[in-house]
């Protein structure tokens, strides 16, 4: 049996229903942070420099997204591990 259900919300009443916290002014701050970083870039390596101290968590922070985002990708992509079979199963 398959079961369809379509919800049509915003986002903010879905984040309400689920009881998630209104990160709003939060991620506004955050934003200008990294704008205002910016402006003083020159390089691509002074720019990860920055990106690097405003992410939550620093550097590792940072390698925890890109590998989230990684792996996101590869999910998509459809590439899926293989699993080797036994003669158990």
């Amino acid at each position: 049996m398959k079961v369809h259900i379509e919800i049509d919300c915003t986002p903010d009443e879905a984040r309400q229903f689920m009881g998630l916290p209104d990160v709003e002014q939060a991620n506004a701050i955050y934003v200008d942070a990294i704008a205002k970083a910016m402006k003083g870039v020159s390089s691509a390596d002074q720019l990860e420099q920055y990106a690097a101290q405003l992410a939550p968590m620093g550097q590792m922070g940072m390698k925890m997204f890109q590998n989230f985002m990684e792996s996101a990708n590869k999910g998509v992509s459809g590439s899926r591990p293989t699993r080797n079979k036994s003669s158990d199963d």
